[in-house]
């Protein structure tokens, strides 16, 4: 990647397009006048710093197991979201927006912690195939636009070559036509520049382990990204691409059990994360105050921690 002597940042507005610098205003304080016409701006999504026009935002639980394996679309993925569930296993949440594949998952339940966790994106539609009786009771008295198989089955098909219930399959297009309000995508904290900042520790390769199941990345020099592994093996599509991103969060959360044992991931307060990005590892503070802010990532010196463009990989790893 070029090396840039500045480093701008690009952040995701509520629009999910960039601010424009303000003009210098001359001395008499009116507006300065150009014969030039203006240039529109590029949108690029808030949550990749990719060209991308404003969209609803759809979360999709995502089976993890190894039965469940390859994944359909999570390439897709705006951001992908690695959590730990009982049993020491992981399971994974897709983010997308930027693109909607014909079909995607296998999809699998919901948990508690997702209610809050998602408020980030304000209202999203989430995909799951179901939850306990007490987690789609609180599920569905949030905001969120929940709809679950158990409830919603039109979107949702049986398919491809695993067994139940390792084998359902969302239609995201169909699933977002019963959630017309949808949040769009806009920002939640995340900062993208194309340079590197200063600094870093190189890092070949980063792993997160939950005791059943382990998710490590190895920086591929020639893909310019992480590529992920899922229990030690390559984590691919059903199509056959590698999965990974060029951007790796590894965020520490306190996990406490909830009354049915699962951990509980803690998105909201304050915590050390490390970012992976270019080859290198960087040690940022992520922040988030409420359950309705996005979560920032600050580097020592205050500034905020510019994520490389692309696709987002976050771990939740406990504190």
């Amino acid at each position: 990647m070029a090396t840039l002597a500045v480093v701008a940042l690009a952040a995701g507005s509520t629009a999910g397009t960039s601010s424009a610098k303000e003009a210098p205003r001359p001395p008499s304080g009116k507006a300065a006048q150009s014969s030039q016409p203006s240039q529109p701006r590029e949108a690029t999504s808030p949550f990749t710093g990719l060209p991308a026009e404003p969209a609803p935002v759809l979360a999709v639980k995502i089976d993890n197991h190894k039965d469940a394996r390859p994944h359909t679309a999570l390439e897709d993925a705006d951001i992908t979201i690695v959590e730990k569930v009982e049993g020491g296993l992981s399971r994974l949440l897709g983010i997308y927006s930027s693109k909607f594949p014909e079909s995607l998952g296998p999809v699998r339940s919901a948990r508690a912690y997702n209610v809050e966790q998602l408020r980030m994106f304000d209202r999203p539609a989430l995909s799951y195939s179901g939850a306990r009786a007490g987690v789609e009771d609180l599920i569905e008295k949030s905001p969120l636009h929940a709809r679950s198989h158990d409830k919603y089955p039109e979107p949702y098909f049986r398919g491809g070559d695993n067994e139940a219930p390792h084998n359902l399959y969302v239609h995201p297009d169909q699933l977002l036509d019963t959630a017309p309000e949808a949040s769009k995508s806009a920002d939640i904290g995340f900062r993208f520049a194309d340079a590197a900042p200063e600094g870093g520790e190189p890092t070949a390769e980063r792993s997160v382990d939950y005791g059943s199941a382990e998710t490590g990345f190895e920086w591929s020099e020639k893909e310019d990204r992480w590529l992920a592994s899922f229990d030690g093996a390559p984590a691919t599509s059903t199509g056959g691409a590698r999965l990974g991103g060029r951007t790796v969060i590894v965020q520490k959360v306190a996990m406490p059990p909830d009354d049915a044992g699962t951990p509980y991931e803690e998105t909201v307060g304050k915590g050390k994360a490390t970012v992976l990005r270019d080859g290198k590892a960087y040690e940022t503070t992520w922040e988030r105050p409420t359950a309705e802010s996005g979560t920032t990532f600050t580097l020592p010196n205050g500034e905020p921690m510019p994520f490389d463009r692309g696709n987002v990989w976050l771990v939740y790893e406990e504190a």
